[in-house]
């Protein structure tokens, strides 16, 4: 049967293709402006649920400041909770984080990051020289502050739960060659609505009218394991990260991979996390679990977001890479103010800079 024969008993104003974080953040901006969606998902996409969900407005690799970090602050914080009070959840745990220092000359790059402007806010002027059971760190630590983790796996399953409760959400493959494309609407089955935003992750490969913008897949890898006598409640930044996440449980990762495209945990990650872990904690564990997920990266770091340069009712949010938590909640909005209210996109988002 051709699109075009089925009899559409649902009109909305958006579909949105994915509930990631991408998904998440611009369902809620339709919500607020009381518009009408429908949501499809079809759970082959796992970076959001298996993410950190770590928000760290400074690059420890390179003592530099995450891009448009305070202005992301801003917005992602009172955002995460607002879906709490929603929800009637919590998912922003706060903590701090030790960069646990391997050389005088880390120490002295750290100092060095203090005397720029986007970073005094965050880096403490004083090192924690404090002894910590189990942790390796010969050269003390530097705290970051104003960071935490959002538990994306609860943000996302909530919500999700909250979307089928309304009947606003269809769990199922969304099939890209019975999109009809409409004059200034679009048909898909038995939906008509005015545009549609994919927000696909790197299932964007897939998607014909979107595949041609530079999206790069990168597999992490992450453990969760069980180390009663670590006792540490900040999380570890050293070779790799160590998360609290309560009851002696920890999160460790992560790698990147950027030949497996498979979402599956693997021999080879766990090996490289468990030979990483040696050099940061010497005290005894047990590996609870494994996860994987396909980070959608991009060239620049910056995300891919805008109108298709054809067709104006199809829409991408998408390539928000490892800072997703971060990000976003203010491109989200600023897509919606887009489509709404004409608000300029960020240049730097904008998918134009590939046309």
């Amino acid at each position: 049967m051709f699109i075009k024969d089925y009899f559409c008993k649902m009109k909305v104003d958006y579909i949105v293709v994915g509930l990631g974080l991408a998904g998440l953040a611009f369902v809620e901006e339709l919500e607020n402006a009381g518009k009408t969606y429908l949501v499809f998902e079809d759970d082959s996409q796992t970076s959001s649920l298996v993410a950190g969900g770590v928000y760290n407005p400074v690059i420890l690799k390179r003592f530099t400041p995450v891009w448009n970090a305070k202005e992301q602050l801003k917005v992602a914080l009172p955002f995460y909770k607002s879906i709490e009070e929603k929800l009637n959840i919590i998912v922003d745990k706060k903590f701090v984080i030790k960069k646990a220092f391997k050389s005088i000359e880390d120490q002295n790059n750290w100092f060095t990051a203090l005397d720029k402007p986007k970073l005094i806010d965050y880096l403490s002027p004083k090192l924690d020289t404090q002894t910590y059971h189990g942790v390796l760190a010969d050269f003390n630590f530097g705290d970051v502050n104003e960071t935490g983790r959002i538990d994306t796996k609860k943000l996302l399953e909530s919500y999700r739960s909250y979307l089928e409760e309304r009947t606003s959400i269809r769990f199922e493959n969304f099939e890209h060659q019975k999109l009809n494309l409409d004059g200034k609407s679009i048909k898909y089955k038995d939906v008509k609505a005015s545009k549609i935003v994919f927000c696909e992750g790197f299932g964007i490969k897939e998607n014909p009218y979107f595949k041609y913008l530079p999206l790069n897949e990168a597999k992490g890898e992450l453990l969760t394991i069980h180390a009663p006598e670590l006792n540490i409640d900040f999380l570890l930044k050293s070779t790799l990260f160590v998360m609290p996440l309560g009851d002696n449980l920890y999160k460790v990762g992560a790698t990147f991979n950027w030949t497996d495209k498979t979402s599956d945990p693997s021999e080879k990650g766990k090996d490289e996390l468990v030979e990483k872990l040696k050099k940061v904690i010497d005290v005894p564990y047990t590996i609870v679990s494994q996860s994987a997920g396909i980070r959608p990266t991009v060239t620049g770091r910056r995300p891919l977001v805008g109108v298709h340069p054809n067709y104006a009712q199809l829409i991408v949010l998408n390539g928000l890479g490892t800072r997703g938590v971060m990000i976003a909640p203010t491109v989200a909005k600023n897509l919606f103010n887009h489509l709404e209210k004409g608000e300029r996109l960020d240049s730097e988002i904008d998918i134009k800079r590939f046309h």
